[in-house]
């Protein structure tokens, strides 16, 4: 993956490439801006740190243990600090994350869901609206705003970089939205960018969770560029210079010789037709998907597939409103809590889904979940 100095190096080189005649620096002086940007340990112990330069930003998710995951903390730390250099009419603003292994795994579901019933808590509302104002925030940023996705990217991870102007993946990224295995909805504007994908692929990765590596990540469309993860990376034709000598995306989409059989599949109306279909295939992957499928909550499921419908013809924002009444519902009722003990804190892997069954989901109950809440979203 990029190390420490490979970020370095990538930072120094775009931050020579010029947005609008406003950013152009030279070479010492962007020495003399990376001096600064390591000369200060103490913020090491921080969550994210925030270090300028002039008119160039960078900003260091810093909780590699937990690979980066995204709490409340986090958010408001990084909420305030992209409207100031908004405000300030900063030319460059970057994003990566420590420890090697991970851009950000996702949001801190573990302490939303250990913090839901004590009487005090604002927990589950007060993450999921700023997670998803800041979203929108990134969607609005003027300043040229770029992501390294080098390594683990799911969930919180991807609201931080999709919604950017530049998302920039290396061979060791991993991205996913594996959200209906824990009971829940992919959110974090995921209703949004996924059914934009080409064909039915952002339904399949919605349903499933299914993992793309490497070079899929940006033949699926997610990431704009992607440089070699050995390589000291050198925005516009830097970036497309880079993505060109990135010699792994030379491996073919993994996912192409299969797209006839997902497009043909998640076509269908309902949820329970997509496994029929699956079902009836002999294709090995169909059966692959269908075991897969079977894993998740049937509840889910069914809310997923509606929200990327009717995300697809929707805002941004109006997806992060859907989204948000989505999650005050999950986080009150079964699966999702149900979700994240089986997977994340007694992780015995065996989640008890209520309803059982796609059958059992009742329309009324599926309705309720997209009714308004008390305090809706406001962006």
């Amino acid at each position: 993956m990029l190390g420490h100095a490979g970020k370095l190096c990538f930072f120094r080189s775009v931050a020579k490439v010029s947005f609008d005649g406003r950013c152009n620096i030279t070479p010492k002086r962007m020495s003399t801006m990376m001096r600064h940007f390591s000369a200060n340990p103490s913020s090491n112990q921080d969550e994210v740190i925030l270090e300028t330069e002039g008119n160039k930003c960078l900003i260091t998710l810093n909780r590699p243990k937990a690979l980066n995951a995204l709490n409340l903390n986090m958010i408001r730390k990084i909420t305030p600090a992209l409207k100031q250099w908004e405000n300030e009419e900063k030319v460059l603003i970057i994003i990566h994350g420590t420890g090697g292994k991970a851009f950000c795994a996702g949001g801190d579901v573990r302490s939303i869901i250990e913090t839901r019933n004590q009487p005090t808590s604002t927990l589950s509302c007060d993450f999921f609206r700023e997670e998803y104002q800041l979203n929108y925030l990134i969607s609005t940023l003027q300043t040229p705003y770029i992501a390294l996705i080098d390594g683990i990217t799911m969930g919180g991870g991807v609201g931080l970089s999709v919604h950017g102007y530049y998302r920039v993946s290396s061979d060791k990224t991993l991205f996913a939205m594996p959200e209906t295995a824990i009971g829940f909805v992919p959110e974090v504007g995921g209703t949004y960018f996924l059914p934009r994908l080409t064909g039915k692929l952002g339904l399949f990765l919605a349903l499933t969770g299914y993992r793309l590596k490497g070079a899929d990540v940006y033949h699926a469309g997610i990431s704009t560029h992607a440089v070699n993860s050995q390589e000291n990376s050198e925005i516009e034709g830097c970036l497309a210079k880079f993505t060109k000598a990135a010699t792994f995306l030379e491996k073919p989409f993994s996912l192409e010789p299969h797209m006839p059989l997902i497009n043909d599949c998640f076509s269908a109306a309902s949820v329970e037709e997509i496994v029929a279909q699956l079902k009836a295939s002999n294709d090995p992957f169909a059966q692959e998907t269908l075991t897969t499928i079977r894993k998740m909550s049937p509840f889910a499921l069914k809310i997923t597939k509606r929200a990327l419908d009717e995300g697809s013809e929707q805002t941004l924002a109006e997806c992060l409103q859907m989204e948000y009444r989505l999650s005050q519902r999950f986080v009150a009722d079964h699966d999702f809590p149900e979700g994240v003990r089986a997977l994340l804190i007694d992780k015995d892997q065996k989640p008890q889904w209520k309803p059982s069954s796609l059958e059992e989901c009742t329309p009324e109950k599926i309705q309720s979940y997209f009714e308004p809440v008390k305090d809706e979203l406001q962006l």
